[in-house]
């Protein structure tokens, strides 16, 4: 099997470890109701997992929760609601999706409210190692201190201190040694939880939480860590750089995945740009299989843009697969029912090329034209097989 690794540009061969494979996967921010954008990223990390059991390997998922943050305060505001109450309904509701998606849960959803002081030692660590320095009750990440900063997201400095103004750093705080130095830890604004540390009352920034979950919760190194694309930087840099200056040991992940953005009307789709298109209102027109269809039917690095006839087009793809998934008759393995599981394996093991993959299912639906009986029954149980790895509900 092989992976794309954003850090080193090049399609690795996945050495399985002996131990489970830790996969992290960066979570919400449950401060509005699940869209496709997510949807996409989390189903194709759900199908990472299921692939990786299909072949015989355990996986041990973490998917982090960040229920302290900027975008989750300033919303409750808006509402007049206390940031926890708003949380606490998108969580609910973002399980609902991800149920109603047929994806499976994570081992683990860790929460930056229930981790404070894990987080705290972890910048203690920063700081103890010269990594770190504190100005005025905030603690900074020294960028200096890391010679490889920069090596995920390849770009230029230049790029990095203006990708990172658009992600709340502010690279013009006179506080900070280097532009480009981000946020540990920070004092609380009035209406803004706020916990004890050697610094001063505060919180975390955004970046440390998920280096102190990963680490704490899987241990060193990670085997697969993702997100969506948009997370490479400032985010994914900055964890890079805090694992590896506390643990002294590179790499911190083995494998970084990155999915592609939805876009509609050209545009990103996010919550701070209003264009979205939610998870639960497509569901009340769609079928959960023709949504992952949808969504996994794209080359997984690369953005995509949400088309309702496309969706009109893959919901026909779904039935049709169901249907052929239906035949009941028993049936031996047959050369033409081996034939697709062979072409279906190779897409998998060609960094996730689930198109193909699907082109495969097909395939496999195909033979139900057969006046062979034994030979449809053959195809329908093996399709009913490979669709599990997908994530499909089919027959």
């Amino acid at each position: 099997m092989k992976i794309q690794d954003t850090l080193t540009e090049r399609k690795l061969d996945f050495v399985p470890p002996t131990r489970p494979v830790r996969l992290y996967v960066c979570g919400i921010t449950p401060y509005d109701t699940t869209h496709l954008g997510h949807a996409r990223t989390y189903v194709f990390f759900d199908v990472v997992r299921r692939y990786l059991r299909f072949k015989g390997h355990q996986v041990q998922y973490v998917q982090n929760i960040t229920d302290i943050d900027d975008p989750l305060f300033e919303r409750a505001r808006s509402l007049g609601t206390s940031y926890h109450s708003l949380a606490q309904t998108y969580i609910r509701q973002y399980d609902q999706d991800m149920s109603a998606l047929n994806v499976l849960p994570a081992d683990d959803y860790p929460r930056v409210s229930a981790s404070i002081p894990e987080i705290a030692r972890m910048v203690q660590l920063l700081l103890e190692r010269d990594h770190a320095y504190v100005r005025d009750g905030r603690v900074y990440f020294r960028v200096a201190s890391f010679p490889g900063y920069g090596n995920l997201s390849h770009l230029a400095p230049v790029e990095m201190i203006e990708l990172g103004r658009e992600h709340g750093e502010d690279p013009d705080d006179p506080r900070k040694e280097n532009r480009l130095d981000f946020i540990l830890w920070k004092p609380s604004r009035p209406d803004e939880p706020s916990w004890p540390s050697p610094w001063g009352p505060g919180r975390p920034g955004w970046h440390i939480e998920c280096s102190t979950f990963a680490l704490e919760h899987l241990g060193n190194p990670v085997d697969i860590h993702g997100g969506g694309d948009d997370l490479i930087y400032p985010h994914h840099e900055n964890e890079i750089a805090q694992s590896e200056s506390v643990t002294g040991a590179t790499p911190f992940a083995r494998y970084w995945m990155h999915v592609g953005m939805v876009r509609l009307g050209g545009e990103k789709m996010s919550k701070s740009l209003g264009n979205m298109v939610f998870v639960r209102d497509l569901l009340g027109s769609f079928t959960a299989d023709a949504l992952r269809l949808y969504v996994l039917s794209h080359p997984y690095r690369a953005a995509m843009d949400y088309e309702d006839r496309a969706l009109d087009e893959w919901s026909a793809v779904a039935q049709r697969l169901d249907q052929a998934a239906t035949e009941e008759e028993i049936g031996h393995p047959r050369a033409e029912v081996d034939r697709w599981t062979t072409e279906f394996m190779r897409a998998m093991d060609d960094d996730f090329d689930i198109r193909s993959a699907i082109a495969a299912l097909l395939g496999l639906a195909d033979l139900q034209r057969s006046s062979d009986t034994a030979l449809r029954g053959a195809a329908a149980r093996e399709l009913r097989r490979l669709s599990e790895v997908l994530g499909l509900s089919l027959g």
